[in-house]
């Protein structure tokens, strides 16, 4: 009954807020999140503790149940984004991409590991190596939120753009890039790690790429015949991508997102089972996973001075560091200012991806309490000011910069990508 409760007052304060922001122009993702706050321990908790300790009570198996769902939701919505990404745009741009994904992940990777080093001994867990402490906030000063940007560019209409496709490409890239330099702080914070998972690591990449090989024509021939079986076969091939990442040791996400895109290979016989779970996923499944993530978030621990001083230190450099390496690439890519800028604005979601990255380092000692609230402000922060900023400097961009890829053609997570001049409006 808890958790029936439980998704019940989510998804209803969920839908409710998102569609609320949506009326003054915000994305929905905005008011999503912020279902979680005031469901969680931040608003309810500190209003009523005893409802709010009877609605979500601080028993692990019970919390896991809202993982569960929260988990197909992001799962799902990262197999959507693959399904819609166009490669063949990316593949025409790939100056672009190469350059801002280079610089938007270097420099606040290496600003991230000075600001580490910077840091008071005070901020350390006792026994963490500083320099495990740098490279770790390195990592996450440099990755971005694929499920987050995906779901902000839905909500803007710009996914099928081409400033929405060089978004996501670019956040796709670093976000494994990212993943992958985490599992090598990971070795580092715990002694002696058995060899077969270094070797683990190295197979885990060439593992993905045949699966997307392999994939790509059974995703065919099964949509061929799939009919009305359609939506089954997608939440089975996700799925399955998803459990092969996790057994070479990458994140789930990353095959959800191969996944993905061996299912794009079956268009268009997998445009009407793709239509009726993006319904679903977007209905359901994603307001109830970012209410879940806020729903974690406790504020109040931004009260003490040396909390607040620390996460305006990492907002600041990190933000800045992302506009900065995008703006950067995209100089050397010849790009215009306001497309740099919506670039920056884009990748510098940081999202749930941020949160695993801050759960993993909390598990593993290499933060405490403290700096977990530090980095999951980060990470809302700059989900939350991502979509006004990409929504000003789309209104100022040429028509040429957010025309539609391919003349138009990509299709667009949301309803048919709205005219350029719908997106000045």
């Amino acid at each position: 009954m808890i958790f029936l409760l439980q998704v019940c007052a989510l998804l209803v304060t969920a839908r409710l807020l998102g569609a609320l922001v949506q009326r003054v122009g915000i994305p929905a993702i905005v008011g999503e999140l912020a279902a979680g706050v005031l469901l969680g321990p931040t608003v309810l908790g500190k209003v009523t503790p005893g409802f709010f300790d009877w609605l979500f009570p601080r028993d692990p198996a019970q919390f896991h149940l809202l993982d569960v769902v929260a988990q197909l939701g992001v799962l799902l919505l990262v197999a959507l984004t693959g399904a819609e990404l166009d490669l063949a745009a990316a593949r025409r741009r790939r100056r672009a991409v190469a350059a801002i994904s280079t610089a938007g992940l270097l420099l606040p990777l290496c600003l991230g590991v000075a600001l580490g080093r910077l840091m008071p001994a005070g901020v350390l867990p006792d026994g963490t190596d500083p320099l495990v402490f740098a490279l770790f906030l390195g990592v996450v000063m440099g990755v971005s939120a694929l499920p987050v940007i995906a779901k902000t560019l839905m909500d803007l209409g710009l996914f099928g753009h081409r400033v929405g496709q060089l978004i996501i490409t670019c956040g796709a890239l670093q976000d494994i890039a990212g993943w992958l330099l985490l599992m090598v702080v990971s070795a580092l914070a715990v002694s002696g790690p058995p060899g077969g998972n270094k070797l683990l690591l190295l197979a885990s990449l060439p593992v993905m790429a045949c699966l997307l090989l392999v994939g790509r024509p059974v995703a065919r021939a099964a949509f061929g015949v799939a009919g009305r079986s359609g939506v089954a076969l997608i939440v089975i091939m996700t799925l399955a991508g998803a459990a092969t990442a996790h057994a070479v040791g990458l994140e789930p996400v990353f095959g959800a997102l191969v996944a993905g895109l061996a299912i794009r290979a079956a268009a268009p016989h997998a445009e009407q089972a793709l239509s009726l779970v993006r319904t679903w996923v977007l209905a359901v499944l994603a307001p109830l996973f970012f209410a879940t993530v806020g729903l974690r978030l406790d504020l109040t621990a931004l009260a003490e001075p040396a909390v607040l001083a620390v996460s305006a230190a990492v907002l600041c450099v990190g933000v800045g560091a992302k506009f900065a390496g995008a703006w950067i690439g995209g100089a050397v890519a010849g790009m215009g200012r306001w497309e740099r800028l919506a670039v920056g604005a884009g990748i510098n979601a940081r999202g749930v991806v941020e949160v695993i990255i801050a759960t993993v380092g909390l598990r593993l000692g290499i933060v405490d309490g403290r700096m977990y609230t530090v980095i999951v402000v980060f990470a809302i922060v700059t989900s939350l000011i991502a979509p006004p900023i990409l929504r000003y400097t789309t209104r100022r961009m040429r028509t040429s910069e957010i025309e539609a890829t391919a003349g138009g053609t990509s299709p667009s997570l949301t309803d048919p990508a709205p005219r350029v001049s719908s997106l000045r409006n």
